[in-house]
Protein backbone atom coordinates (compact mmCIF):
# COMPACT_ATOMS: atom_id res chain seq x y z
CA UNK A 1 0.00 0.00 0.00
CA UNK A 2 1.12 3.55 -0.69
CA UNK A 3 1.64 6.29 2.04
CA UNK A 4 -0.04 9.16 1.42
CA UNK A 5 2.21 11.43 3.21
CA UNK A 6 6.04 11.57 3.05
CA UNK A 7 8.23 13.52 5.52
CA UNK A 8 12.19 14.10 4.98
CA UNK A 9 13.32 13.70 8.21
CA UNK A 10 16.70 13.51 10.14
CA UNK A 11 16.17 11.16 13.43
CA UNK A 12 18.67 13.67 15.46
CA UNK A 13 16.13 16.82 15.32
CA UNK A 14 13.95 16.74 17.88
CA UNK A 15 11.29 18.94 15.75
CA UNK A 16 11.57 16.15 13.15
CA UNK A 17 11.02 13.62 15.45
CA UNK A 18 7.87 15.39 16.80
CA UNK A 19 6.65 16.16 13.44
CA UNK A 20 6.90 12.47 12.51
CA UNK A 21 5.36 11.57 15.71
CA UNK A 22 2.30 13.71 14.93
CA UNK A 23 1.35 12.17 11.91
CA UNK A 24 1.47 8.99 13.14
CA UNK A 25 -0.98 10.06 15.84
CA UNK A 26 -2.86 11.26 13.60
CA UNK A 27 -3.38 7.76 11.98
CA UNK A 28 -0.71 8.21 9.06
CA UNK A 29 2.64 6.05 8.38
CA UNK A 30 4.81 8.21 6.19
CA UNK A 31 7.40 7.21 3.99
CA UNK A 32 9.84 8.33 5.92
CA UNK A 33 13.44 9.88 3.79
CA UNK A 34 15.89 10.44 5.78
CA UNK A 35 17.46 13.20 3.64
CA UNK A 36 21.06 12.83 4.87
CA UNK A 37 21.12 9.18 3.64
CA UNK A 38 19.14 9.47 0.25
CA UNK A 39 19.16 13.16 -0.25
CA UNK A 40 17.06 14.42 -2.91
CA UNK A 41 18.20 16.05 -5.60
CA UNK A 42 18.54 19.61 -7.49
CA UNK A 43 15.26 18.73 -9.49
CA UNK A 44 13.43 17.39 -6.10
CA UNK A 45 14.42 20.21 -4.15
CA UNK A 46 12.51 22.63 -6.98
CA UNK A 47 9.87 20.41 -6.74
CA UNK A 48 8.98 20.67 -3.62
CA UNK A 49 9.72 24.53 -3.44
CA UNK A 50 7.42 25.30 -6.06
CA UNK A 51 4.55 22.33 -4.99
CA UNK A 52 5.34 24.30 -1.32
CA UNK A 53 4.41 28.33 -2.02
CA UNK A 54 7.07 28.50 0.69
CA UNK A 55 10.26 30.66 -0.27
CA UNK A 56 13.02 29.21 -1.15
CA UNK A 57 14.87 30.57 2.06
CA UNK A 58 12.81 27.95 3.83
CA UNK A 59 13.81 25.00 2.75
CA UNK A 60 17.70 26.64 4.01
CA UNK A 61 18.85 25.68 7.28
CA UNK A 62 20.47 29.00 7.89
CA UNK A 63 22.13 28.55 11.34
CA UNK A 64 24.08 25.83 9.82
CA UNK A 65 27.60 26.92 10.06
CA UNK A 66 28.18 26.03 5.93
CA UNK A 67 25.21 28.29 4.97
CA UNK A 68 27.39 31.18 6.40
CA UNK A 69 30.54 30.02 4.98
CA UNK A 70 28.81 29.93 1.23
CA UNK A 71 27.42 33.20 2.09
CA UNK A 72 24.10 31.84 1.32
CA UNK A 73 22.07 34.64 3.19
CA UNK A 74 24.90 37.37 0.61
CA UNK A 75 22.77 40.03 -1.24
CA UNK A 76 22.17 38.80 -4.87
CA UNK A 77 22.60 35.03 -3.99
CA UNK A 78 19.84 33.37 -6.34
CA UNK A 79 17.53 30.60 -4.97
CA UNK A 80 18.71 28.49 -7.98
CA UNK A 81 22.21 28.94 -6.05
CA UNK A 82 20.49 28.57 -3.12
CA UNK A 83 19.14 25.05 -4.38
CA UNK A 84 22.36 24.07 -5.83
CA UNK A 85 24.03 24.15 -2.52
CA UNK A 86 21.23 22.18 -0.77
CA UNK A 87 21.91 19.56 -3.54
CA UNK A 88 25.58 19.37 -2.80
CA UNK A 89 25.27 19.88 1.24
CA UNK A 90 22.26 17.63 2.10
CA UNK A 91 23.04 18.94 5.83
CA UNK A 92 21.73 22.45 4.56
CA UNK A 93 18.42 21.40 3.74
CA UNK A 94 15.51 22.63 6.25
CA UNK A 95 13.85 19.78 8.20
CA UNK A 96 11.36 18.21 8.46
CA UNK A 97 9.76 18.42 5.06
CA UNK A 98 6.53 16.40 4.59
CA UNK A 99 4.30 16.12 1.75
CA UNK A 100 0.53 15.19 1.48
CA UNK A 101 -2.05 15.06 -1.34
CA UNK A 102 -2.83 18.35 -0.06
CA UNK A 103 0.78 19.64 0.03
CA UNK A 104 4.37 20.64 0.63
CA UNK A 105 5.54 22.15 3.81
CA UNK A 106 8.41 22.66 5.89
CA UNK A 107 7.18 22.24 9.20
CA UNK A 108 9.03 24.94 11.32
CA UNK A 109 7.70 25.00 13.10
CA UNK A 110 6.72 21.64 13.36
CA UNK A 111 2.19 22.66 13.54
CA UNK A 112 2.78 23.58 10.07
CA UNK A 113 1.97 20.27 8.92
CA UNK A 114 -1.79 20.95 10.26
CA UNK A 115 -1.59 22.77 7.00
CA UNK A 116 -1.30 19.89 5.07
CA UNK A 117 -3.53 17.19 6.73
Amino acid sequence: MKSIATIYHNPKCSTSRNTLALLRERGLEPEVIEYLVTPPDRATLARLVADSGQPATDFLRSKDTLCAELGLEAPGVTDAQRLDAVAAHPQLLQRPIVITPRGVRVCRPMERVLEIL
